[in-house]
């Protein structure tokens, strides 16, 4: 059956302008770093995919080492795009990155500029895409001089294989200092991915001042704590999920049992809010003017549905900002 997409997929999701560029990004963003690997169902991708399409996002985020197998969700993502996406990618904004351990050998990891080069080609040949419309360096290289990184990032942009350029887990002083060269080298650098969620704050005061000063966007990971600030651990730890599988990293069940408290207290202002949980923590994301778009993960294309409605309540009364502040500064303890 040929994909048609839905359309009417724009009248409802919000686009917000990245930064000081041009650029406006879905403020729910597809983030393909797990469920998109060769282990999973590409019917189930493909599903995934659509139902985000028709919903209005067209911003997906994807890595070069994303998987499992490292590569497979970028090739799985070419397949797709291949197959029933291709007429819809001018409407879609396609990320991804360098700087993870892709393969053996001194080049396969960091941001020199023969890995960063060599990982974008490698990138594009597994979508089947002609360019990226922002390519990142995922994380800063501390062997590699920052010149060199930022140098070969532009140099992607000068041969036509990205559009703009992003930096992924770098410090608000490692941000000033390569947005520095950026500009001199008149490179169009705009957007920063950090890990940024109601259990891990660090940003407010390292990373936000610099990208106000900047005049840069951000779009954050891991914006649901990998899953806990959801509905899902609320009784108990299901057998299927994130936390009892010992592989995934960043979860594990001490971390349910230890924030269970909190996120209940939480859930429970979500609830007066006419939310779930994880939809008041996407708008919680979001209520940062430096935050253009929140990336979501989905393992069904009902996860992404729900996601979605976050945008339907984004606006929080103070009483309900300090509230959340309250809860969050006794659980830091």
């Amino acid at each position: 059956m040929v994909y048609l997409a839905n359309d009417k997929r724009y009248d409802t999701m919000v686009y917000n302008r990245v930064g000081a560029s041009g650029l406006k990004v879905s403020a729910i963003a597809l983030g393909l770093w797990n469920n998109f690997g060769s282990v999973d169902p590409l019917a189930t991708q493909k599903a995934i995919l659509h139902q985000a399409f028709d919903l209005g996002i067209t911003y997906f985020d994807l890595a070069n080492n994303y998987g499992p197998v490292p590569g497979s969700a970028e090739e799985n993502f070419g397949r797709i795009m291949a197959d029933d996406m291709k007429p819809y990618r001018d409407e879609m904004v396609i990320a991804s990155k360098a700087g993870y351990y892709m393969w053996p050998g001194p080049y396969g990891d960091w941001g020199s500029r023969k890995s960063i080069i060599a990982s974008a080609n490698q990138s594009l040949q597994r979508t089947g895409l002609d360019y990226f419309d922002i390519f990142y360096t995922h994380r800063p290289d501390p062997d590699t001089p920052v010149e060199e990184t930022a140098e070969a990032l532009d140099q992607l942009v000068r041969e036509g294989k990205a559009l703009y350029i992003g930096i992924s887990n770098y410090s608000g002083a490692q941000t000033k200092a390569i947005a520095a060269i950026f500009k001199e080298l008149k490179t169009p650098f705009i957007i920063h991915q950090p890990r940024y969620n109601m259990f891990d704050r660090h940003i407010e005061q390292d990373l936000f001042p610099v990208l106000r000063a900047e005049k840069k966007a951000a779009v954050s990971f891991s914006s649901l704590a990998q899953g806990l600030l959801t509905d899902r651990y609320l009784h108990g730890i299901p057998k299927d999920s994130r936390a009892a599988k010992s592989t995934i990293p960043f979860l594990h069940e001490y971390q349910v049992e230890k924030t269970l408290s909190t996120v209940k207290q939480l859930n429970a202002i979500a609830a007066n809010r006419g939310q779930s949980l994880a939809q008041m923590a996407l708008a919680w994301n979001l209520r940062e003017p430096e935050i253009a778009s929140v990336l979501i993960g989905a393992s069904r294309p009902s996860q992404v549905v729900d996601n979605v409605q976050a945008l339907d309540h984004l606006a929080f009364t103070a009483d309900e900002l300090h509230q959340i502040d309250t809860i969050l500064a006794e659980q830091a303890k």
